[in-house]
């Protein structure tokens, strides 16, 4: 009884915030749920979570086991995180993605001072700064940049593709700087997914909830594998891990520098690809939900395609900047 007070006490309000503010990440492309959870210090206890899902977990959970399995799982902490992540994507489905398409540009250039604001105390986490170190770092930075210049496939309604896509997907949970639903926009599957859940939470269907049931059960097959994988990495190789992650999330910065035009965009309508040019660029203004951008051109705010809020933006970039310190005081103290 003296153990779940003194859980409960440790693992407070703070943490359903914390899950809170993953959810709200994940639904946002090219912001990870992984950052998040780094910087408010809840990273390792995470991924321990998470790695002790296993044949143990199954059978206390076939066998009612309950008591067993909220200790093995360490409840406290994940009932409190799973409550705020619930309520976090809540408020990013419906919210957040609001911001974002009316005011992409703001919202891109908070992210942006938050995340660039988290990688030197990232590396500050490093136990023994070597110079072999660069290397893990560079390997970071070059995998997310080429991760998050890859044009978006076509998705699919697939079983067998909504599971592997949702597999590798959630890695952006575990994965500083690796973007859930960047890796959904990839896949094909943002358009699908988001408004899915959407459409569920508002009125449940059989169909939409097929489409979840397997796209969850993908993110908790991925969870279980990847977990265990960064949990031998930590251990292993601590201060070759982070380096990895510092550069993952430095070129992760590629995908939301706030001012991008629109190369290349898919007309729903006729499905067939189309390069944006001046005659057709004020239809895609016009008729942003008939269009899906497939590629961009990152450029400066006097050459973007339309009003680029640039005192919002740069009010909103230090903001970010400025927060990323009291997050992170806040989720060590």
């Amino acid at each position: 009884m003296e153990e779940n007070i003194s859980a409960s006490k440790k693992y407070g309000f703070s943490v359903i915030l914390k899950g809170m503010a993953m959810g709200i990440a994940e639904v946002i492309p090219g912001v990870s749920g992984g950052t998040i959870a780094f910087i408010t210090g809840i990273y390792e206890t995470l991924i321990n979570c998470i790695k002790s899902v296993d044949q143990h977990t199954i059978k206390d959970l076939t066998t009612f086991k309950f008591q067993s399995l909220w200790v093995n799982l360490n409840g406290p902490f994940l009932s409190r995180l799973l409550m705020g992540m619930v309520v976090g994507i809540g408020l990013g489905v419906f919210g957040v993605s609001h911001v974002l398409e009316k005011y992409p540009e703001v919202l891109w250039a908070f992210f942006f001072g938050l995340i660039l604001a988290s990688v030197p105390l990232m590396v500050g986490q490093i136990r023994d700064k070597r110079g072999s170190l660069l290397v893990p770092f560079l390997i970071g930075v070059f995998v997310a940049f080429g991760i998050t210049s890859i044009s978006p496939m076509n998705g699919s309604t697939n079983f067998f593709y909504l599971f592997f896509a949702g597999a590798i997907a959630i890695s952006a949970l575990i994965l500083p700087g690796i973007s859930g639903s960047f890796m959904l926009l990839i896949f094909g599957l943002y358009t699908l997914i988001i408004p899915t859940l959407k459409s569920f939470l508002s009125s449940p269907s059989i169909e939409a909830f097929i489409i979840l049931a397997i796209f969850g059960t993908g993110c908790l097959f991925g969870l279980v594998f990847f977990s265990r994988i960064i949990s031998k990495a930590f251990s292993e190789f601590h201060d070759g891990t982070i380096a990895l992650m510092c550069g993952f999330m430095l070129g992760s910065l590629n995908k939301i520098w706030p001012w991008r035009n629109p190369l290349i965009a898919l007309d729903k309508e006729s499905n067939t690809s189309l390069d944006i040019s001046a005659q057709n660029i004020q239809n895609l203004m016009l008729n942003p939900d008939n269009f899906k951008i497939l590629s961009e051109q990152k450029v400066l705010p006097s050459d973007y395609y339309t009003e680029p809020y640039v005192l919002l933006s740069i009010i909103a970039f230090f903001a970010g900047l400025g927060l990323i310190g009291v997050v992170w005081k806040w989720g060590r103290g």
